[in-house]
C-alpha cells in the first residue's frame, strides 16, 4: 500500500510546487505591465511642469507626448515576432533594461529635444515588453480555468495601471519634480531584472518565421504613419498632411498583408484575422481601451479645470472606478461557466455605454455623475478585456502566442490613440463650435480660447476680473456641452460594438483548447 501512496504524494506534492511556480510567475510579469500602462497615463498631468522647465514650442511639446506611442505602435509587431523567434524572457529581460536606463536618462534631461530622443527611446524598448508577458502567460498556463484567471489578472493590472497613472502622477508631481514620472520606472523594473531570470520560464516559436527586414520596415511605417494621422486629425483637423499620412499608412500595410500571405513561414501570420472569434476579441480589446482612455482625458480636465480640484486629488476622484475595474475582471472570469464569454464580453461592452449613458442623460457638470459612471466604467471593462484577452489566445495555436500577443497589444495602442483623437476630438470640435466668447477679448486670445479649455482658462487668468470671470464660464459651459456630445456618441458606437462582438465571439467553445497547428 505504501508503495502506491508514496509516489500519488510526491506527485501531489510536485503538482502543487509547479502550480506555486506559475502564479509567481505571473506576480512578477504584472511588473513592467503595470509601468506600462500606468506611462499610457502618467505623462499627461506632468506636461505643464516639462512646459515649465524645458520651455518647448508647441511641435515639441506634441513630440514629447506622441513620441513614445508613434515608436511604441509601430514595433509592437516586430518585437512579437522577434520574441517568438529568440525567446519571449529573453526578449522581456532585454526590454526592461533598456526601459529603465532610458526612463533614468529621460528624467534628467536636460532640453527638449533629448526628451523627445528619450520617448522614442522608452517606445523602442516598452514594445519589447507587452507582447513578451502576454505571450509568456499563454504557454505558462496550459489548463484553460487557470489561464482564463491569470489572463483576468493581466486584464486588471493593465486596466488598472491606466486609471492609476493619473493618482500616481498627481502625487509624484505634488513631492517632485517632473523627472518622477520617468524615475518611477526603476524601482518597478530593478526588482523585476532580479526575479524574471530565476522565476519566469523561457518560451519560443520552435518554428520561427525568418527576419524580414522588409516587412519590419513596412509595418513600422503603416502603424506609425496611420498612429500620426489620427493624432493629426484630432489636433490639425483635415488637410494634405492627413491624407498623405493616411494614404502612405494603408499602402504599406497592403504591401505588408500582401507579403505575409505570399510568405510559406511569414512573420505575421495574417490568417489569424481570418478567424471571427480572434478579430471579435481584438476588436473588443480595442473599444474596451478606447472607452476607459477617451473617459479619462474629458473626466481629468473636467476634474481639475472645472471642478477646480488638484492633480493629486483628480487622480485620487478615480481611485473607486480604479479598484472596481481590477476587481471585476476576476469576478466576471468564474461567470464563464455560467454564461458564455461571448455574452459577458459583450455585456461588458454595454456597461460601458451606460456609463457614457449616466452622462448623456444627466449632464457632465456633476463630480458625483462622473464617479458613478467611471464606477460602471470599471465593472465594463473588466468583463470585456478580461475574457477577450482568453478568447483570443485560446483562438490560436500556443506557438503563435507571441504574434497574436502583438496584435492584441496593438489593439490596446491603438485603442488608448483612439480614446484622445476620436472622442477627445468630437469634445474639442463641440467645444469651439459651442462657445460664447465674450466681447473685449484679442484676436489672439479669441483664438486661443477657442481651442481648448486649458487655453481658455489661461487667457481667462490673464484678463481677469469681469471678463476673464465671464470667459471662463462660458468655456466650462462649452466643455460639458461637448462631454454631453461625446458621451452620446459614444453610447451609440459602444451598443453597436457589443452587438457585432457578441455576434462574432457566439461560436466559440469556452472549454476547447487551441489546435496544434
Amino acid at each position: 500500500m505504501s508503495t502506491v501512496s508514496m509516489p500519488l504524494i510526491d506527485h501531489q506534492q510536485a503538482t502543487s510546487s509547479n502550480k506555486k511556480k506559475r502564479w509567481v510567475a505571473l506576480a512578477i510579469l504584472m511588473l513592467p505591465v503595470l509601468l506600462v500602462s500606468i506611462d499610457n497615463t502618467v505623462l499627461s498631468f506632468a506636461v505643464p511642469s516639462i512646459a515649465r522647465a524645458l520651455e518647448p514650442t508647441g511641435v515639441q511639446q506634441l513630440w514629447i507626448i506622441d513620441a513614445y506611442s508613434l515608436v511604441l505602435a509601430g514595433l509592437l509587431v516586430p518585437m512579437g515576432s522577434l520574441a517568438d523567434r529568440i525567446g519571449r524572457k529573453r526578449l522581456l529581460i532585454i526590454g526592461s533594461t533598456g526601459f529603465a536606463a532610458i526612463s533614468a536618462l529621460a528624467a534628467f534631461a536636460p532640453t527638449a529635444e533629448l526628451l523627445i530622443i528619450a520617448r522614442a527611446g522608452l517606445g523602442f524598448f516598452g514594445a519589447m515588453l507587452m507582447p513578451s508577458t502576454l505571450s509568456l502567460i499563454r504557454n505558462i498556463f496550459t489548463d484553460s480555468n487557470e489561464r482564463r484567471m491569470a489572463l483576468a489578472i493581466w486584464a486588471a493590472g493593465f486596466g488598472s495601471g491606466a486609471a492609476l497613472g493619473p493618482v500616481i502622477g498627481g502625487f509624484l508631481l505634488e513631492h517632485f519634480a517632473w523627472g518622477a514620472v520617468f524615475m518611477m520606472a526603476v524601482p518597478v523594473l530593478v526588482p523585476f531584472l532580479i526575479l524574471a531570470p530565476l522565476l519566469v520560464p523561457e518560451s519560443k516559436d520552435p518554428q520561427p518565421g525568418p527576419i524580414d527586414p522588409l516587412s519590419i520596415g513596412l509595418v513600422m511605417v503603416a502603424m506609425t504613419a496611420i498612429t500620426y494621422a489620427i493624432k493629426h486629425i484630432a489636433k490639425v483637423g483635415f488637410d494634405t498632411t492627413l491624407v498623405a499620412a493616411v494614404l502612405i499608412g494603408l499602402v504599406a500595410g497592403w504591401l505588408f498583408t500582401r507579403r505575409q500571405l505570399r510568405q510559406a513561414n511569414p512573420m505575421l501570420d495574417m490568417r489569424l484575422f481570418t478567424n471571427k472569434v480572434f478579430t471579435g476579441a481584438i476588436s473588443a480589446n480595442l473599444l474596451a481601451m478606447m472607452s476607459m482612455v477617451g473617459f479619462i482625458y474629458f473626466v481629468s480636465q473636467h476634474l481639475q479645470l472645472v471642478a477646480g480640484l488638484s492633480p493629486l486629488d483628480a487622480g485620487l476622484f478615480l481611485v473607486p472606478g480604479t479598484l472596481v475595474a481590477m476587481v471585476s475582471g476576476l469576478l466576471f472570469v468564474r461567470l464563464v461557466p455560467r454564461f458564455h464569454p461571448a455574452k459577458v464580453i459583450a455585456f461588458g461592452m454595454f456597461l460601458n455605454a451606460a456609463a457614457f449613458g449616466l452622462i448623456f442623460a444627466l449632464g457632465g457638470e456633476s463630480n458625483l455623475v462622473l464617479m458613478l459612471a467611471f464606477i460602471v466604467m470599471g465593472l465594463g471593462v473588466g468583463a470585456s478585456e478580461t475574457l477577450a484577452n482568453d478568447v483570443m489566445l485560446s483562438s490560436v495555436p500556443p506557438q503563435k502566442a507571441g504574434a497574436a500577443s502583438a496584435i492584441s497589444e496593438t489593439s490596446y495602442e491603438l485603442g488608448a490613440v483612439l480614446g484622445t483623437a476620436i472622442l477627445g476630438g468630437i469634445l474639442t470640435a463641440v467645444y469651439s463650435k459651442s462657445i460664447d466668447l465674450p466681447a473685449g477679448l484679442s484676436e489672439q486670445q479669441q483664438n486661443t480660447a477657442s481651442e481648448t479649455l486649458g487655453g481658455a482658462t489661461q487667457v481667462a487668468s490673464d484678463a481677469g476680473g469681469t471678463l476673464g470671470a465671464q470667459l471662463l464660464e462660458a468655456a466650462q459651459h462649452a466643455f460639458d456641452a461637448g462631454v454631453v456630445w461625446t458621451a452620446g456618441i459614444s453610447v451609440l458606437l459602444l451598443v453597436f460594438a457589443g452587438f457585432m462582438v457578441l455576434r462574432m465571439i457566439a461560436g466559440v467553445d469556452p472549454n476547447a483548447e487551441p489546435a496544434e497547428h
